[in-house]
């Protein structure tokens, strides 16, 4: 079974297309085409994408699924009017969550998503600098002022995550590579001098191996760095450096990096500065 599925906003549509996305993930039996529609903020607008709705519907021989996070009432009534199978957001939670309040909801477009405090989005900032800045190993002098370190081996996640948590909570995430450098004598590894006093902000990454062959294969084809033995010996040394050492960590095979952000953040006990946006 194919459908179309609409995530239909009037301003950049990440409310409507998060929530949808998550919603029909759990329908693994049907195909969906999923399209974004962002600021459908006037009417012509919402006119002209009735059309195209309308024409899918034909094309499709079914209705669309439409999600959506309009404001305005009279561009909502258009969409609704299209035909297709329409989820409205504001109208489904504000309605009964003013009654609850005893208040009228602003019905601000674009609230979710704006600036709005000027310290909240200027620490969100710095937390991405910071992300930035500590990426690699680099500048580990300014470990005393991060929340969490990530340690693993080379192409296992570490970057993305460190951005995620800057971008979505704020948090101040350095990163840094295990290599070979950090063998001891008898082929075991020990944790780098950089990371020994801040012991308690690590949290380890690994992965399987295979997984790991294809991601280097990527970047250095036919080379030691992403051959299987290489590999299956550095993400074992890894995990044996976080057992001995009581590090936290995660599999990042089969996680999101929303997922591992947030396992994360619950076993690290990390304050969030703020909610993801």
């Amino acid at each position: 079974m194919t459908r179309t599925a609409f995530f239909i906003s009037d301003g950049t549509g990440i409310t409507a297309e998060s929530l949808g996305r998550s919603l029909l993930a759990q329908f693994e039996n049907v195909e969906i085409r999923m399209l974004t529609k962002p600021y459908i903020d006037t009417v012509e607008k919402a006119e002209n994408l009735v059309e195209v709705i309308n024409g899918v519907a034909v094309r499709d021989g079914e209705m669309p699924i439409i999600i959506d996070t309009i404001v305005d009432s009279n561009i909502r009534q258009i969409i609704s009017d299209a035909e297709g199978f329409n989820i409205d957001i504001f109208s489904t939670f504000l309605e009964p969550l003013e009654q609850e309040l005893k208040t009228h909801s602003s019905y601000t477009v674009g609230r979710t998503h704006s600036i709005g405090k000027d310290e909240v989005y200027m620490d969100r900032i710095h937390s991405v600098h910071f992300a930035l800045d500590n990426d690699d190993g680099a500048r580990t002098h300014q470990y005393d002022k991060a929340d969490v370190i990530l340690i693993g081996v080379s192409r296992c996640g570490k970057t993305p995550t460190s951005l995620y948590l800057a971008l979505q909570f704020g948090i101040r995430a350095a990163n840094y590579p295990l290599t070979e450098d950090d063998l001891d004598e008898d082929g075991t590894l020990k944790l780098p001098k950089a990371l020994a006093p801040h012991h308690h902000k690590l949290f380890g990454l690994t992965i399987d191996p295979r997984r790991l062959a294809a991601i280097r294969h990527e970047r250095r084809p036919n080379s030691r760095y992403s051959s299987m033995d290489q590999c299956v010996q550095e993400v074992g040394q890894a995990e044996g450096l976080y057992r001995q050492m009581h590090i936290p960590f995660i599999d990042t095979t089969r996680f999101s990096v929303e997922e591992i952000s947030t396992r994360m953040i619950a076993e690290m006990g990390l304050m969030r500065r703020f909610s993801p946006r």
